[in-house]
């Protein structure tokens, strides 16, 4: 597949693109799709590795003459659902049941390929850093790349890193979207154990049920965190999942709640971390019960850096033409753990509109 040098057509990149979709693969350990990279990479005019811990790709291109470091970064696991075939019978759709690329993460390797043909024998200084990522869907591979030594694969750290997400809805199609500062949120999770007293339900008075205390505690969270937070710092808390007893005749000894914690401020993210806990504490003591929390620390807030930013809309409007670049007023509602290269290297997240042609954006199916 691979070319000796210069760009690959693109119906070579179609073909990887929709190989890569049809055989998915879920987390840090991809071996089928990390294959397909390296043998679509191709082993001239690159230095290529792989991960210890985890199926990454790191390629190295060196330019024509010395200068500065970028890093480039695509994600490439898939999500754990199953994908169901759609309208067109042409369409690839994913041949393992309970994993799909239903967030683009096949698209984004593809593309990210298709730049290392571009680069490879191009004439520019520098070098750059091209980071084939697994496990972005919760799993904190950025992190372990991170630890592994991509930043350092070039010899010296790069001066600059830039990752681009496709999404489905909302932006229109062939539309880039970013802007300075936070740009995605922080995703943390909170479990919240509630335990009393088990009993028979025809006699309620001789338990102590947890269940009304969670109860208690879903109905006080919005305003517990209206009075907590300022409006104007957004916040997102968001019941995801509640479980109680098993039989029907039965007071449970315990229920349980998951929360879904997003915050776009560090401060206001270890204030929540700190704050929820004591809430969900204190419903269980008016209610006779015990509260035990456990914090689940995801991914933190992405933050661009404003001269990176800058110039990834220059370059931009200077390749596709005027109109292709907006800066968002506001962020966007999501978590990334490319945060974790932006929080040691200065760059910039990138959003893509990708919504299908003839489709309304705000109507448009999400990537999920």
């Amino acid at each position: 597949m691979s070319s000796p040098t210069g760009p690959l057509p693109q119906r070579e990149l179609v073909r990887l693109r929709h190989a890569l979709h049809r055989d998915p693969e879920v987390g840090l350990h991809l071996p089928r799709t990390r294959d397909r990279v390296l043998d679509a990479l191709g082993d001239r005019g690159m230095e290529v590795s792989t991960g210890k811990e985890l199926t990454s790709v790191t390629a190295v291109v060196r330019g024509s003459r010395p200068g500065p470091v970028v890093l480039l970064r695509a994600d490439m696991d898939a999500l754990p659902v199953t994908e169901l075939p759609g309208d067109d019978p042409t369409a690839p759709v994913s041949g393992t049941e309970g994993a799909a690329h239903v967030c683009g993460h096949d698209l984004h390797t593809a593309m990210l390929v298709g730049a290392a043909h571009l680069l490879r024998g191009a004439d520019f200084p520098g070098a750059v850093i091209l980071m084939f990522q697994p496990g972005e869907e919760g799993h904190g591979g950025a992190e372990l790349m991170v630890r592994e030594g991509v930043l350092e694969a070039a010899g010296e750290p790069p001066i600059a890193a830039y990752a681009l997400h496709t999404v489905a809805s909302m932006l229109p199609r062939g539309l880039f979207v970013s802007r300075p500062g936070t740009v995605l949120g922080a995703c943390d999770t909170l479990e919240v154990t509630m335990r009393g007293a088990g009993g028979h339900s025809a006699m309620p008075h001789t338990a102590r049920s947890p269940v009304p205390a969670l109860c208690s505690l879903v109905g006080t969270l919005q305003t517990s965190v209206n009075s907590l937070i300022d409006p104007f710092d957004p916040v997102a808390v968001t019941v995801t999942g509640l479980r109680a007893g098993e039989a029907d005749n039965a007071v449970p000894t315990e229920a349980r709640a998951t929360l879904s914690v997003r915050s776009w401020a560090t401060a206001t993210r270890d204030r929540l971390r700190e704050a929820l806990p004591r809430l969900a504490e204190g419903v269980a003591r008016t209610h006779g019960v015990t509260a035990e929390t456990t914090v689940e620390r995801g991914y933190p807030v992405t933050t661009n850096d404003p001269g990176e930013t800058s110039f990834a809309g220059r370059v931009v409007e200077e390749v596709f033409g005027p109109g292709r670049w907006f800066v968002t007023p506001r962020p966007m509602p999501a978590s990334e753990d490319f945060a974790f290269v932006l929080d040691r290297v200065p760059g910039s997240y990138i959003a893509l509109g990708a919504c299908p042609a003839g489709t309304d954006p705000s109507t448009a199916a999400p990537n999920h």
